[in-house]
């Protein structure tokens, strides 16, 4: 059987900004794509307005504009084989669940590059304010301070300041982070917060103006308020960290995806298979509005 790239190309593309995946919140910009790097315009300051103007003709100026630009990178699977007693043993279910695999793996690389290309350089910081906790993040020891109900008021205050516009927050916690939340809400809170889930788009809940989403892991700093690189051994001062977001505020984009296909390999006895996918993101505000990192305090 052939191995149908257009088809299994598809389900890699269809499966890279799912519906219900953090990664879908915020400005598309495959327009914006010019040989793997994107180019955001962003506009200059809006004209000064005076009351009662008393001096004629008003002095001219022109509009400085400027942009935000990122590059692609390129994100590979390792090649896999199916051999061709496989297919005569194990039918298409097997192709099926490593094409499942192979996707889900290279989404969850994509994901986690994309988390820290909006979390960089980002210094508006609201510090957890709960009751100690243990330490959560790998190789990390003693307490830090949990997060509560509290905590994201006063993220939603930072962002009323900054006149985000109520729809289109989000605020995406790990496991630990939002289950310390969802524990501080109180029983009518909890049932406000669940009536605003939606489960298909990978919304929890909804509370102080934000969706809240979760995934296993989001950000992570050391004690010196360093974001550290996923792959960053970790250490016993770190810190976990959520991060906040008006979708508006934040760009990902996502270049072709290439499936390379080798059928009949003479040296494997099978179909061998591999893919590329070429995907950025970046905070996409010269002024660096609508992101905040929600962190870890250390407990006394």
């Amino acid at each position: 059987m052939a191995l149908q790239t257009e088809i299994w190309i598809k389900s890699i593309v269809d499966g890279l900004w799912p519906e219900d995946s953090f990664m879908s919140k915020a400005v598309n910009d495959d327009q914006y794509v010019s040989n793997k790097t994107v180019h955001i315009p962003n506009a200059g300051s809006a004209s000064k307005v005076e009351m009662d103007r008393s001096q004629l003709p008003a002095a001219y100026k022109k509009r400085t504009d400027s942009e935000i630009t990122y590059s692609l990178h390129e994100f590979t699977t390792d090649p896999v084989v199916i051999q061709f007693t496989e297919k005569l043993q194990l039918s298409y279910s097997k192709r099926e669940s490593v094409l499942k695999e192979d996707r889900a793996n290279l989404v969850n690389h994509v994901a986690e590059y994309l988390l820290g290309a909006w979390a960089e350089g980002v210094t508006k910081v609201y510090e957890t304010t709960g009751e100690a906790v243990k330490a959560h993040t790998a190789s990390a020891t003693g307490q830090r301070k949990a997060t509560t109900k509290d905590d994201i008021l006063g993220l939603m205050a930072e962002f009323n300041a900054e006149d985000i516009p109520q729809e289109g927050r989000y605020l995406l916690l790990d496991a630990f982070m939002y289950q310390e939340l969802i524990t501080s809400l109180s029983n009518n809170e909890m049932a406000a917060f669940q009536a605003c889930a939606d489960l298909k788009r990978g919304i929890l809940g909804k509370f102080a103006s934000f969706n809240i989403m979760m995934r296993s892991s989001v950000l992570r700093y050391s004690s010196e308020g360093a974001l550290k690189a996923k792959t960053a051994a970790g250490a016993a001062a770190d810190n976990a960290a959520g991060l906040a977001w008006y979708e508006g505020a934040v760009s990902r984009s996502k270049g072709e995806v290439k499936m390379f296909a080798s059928e009949g390999d003479p040296g494997y006895y099978g179909d061998a298979y591999s893919f590329l996918v070429n995907a950025g993101g970046a905070r996409r505000r010269t002024d660096k509005k609508g992101v905040w990192v929600l962190r870890q305090a250390a407990a006394a």
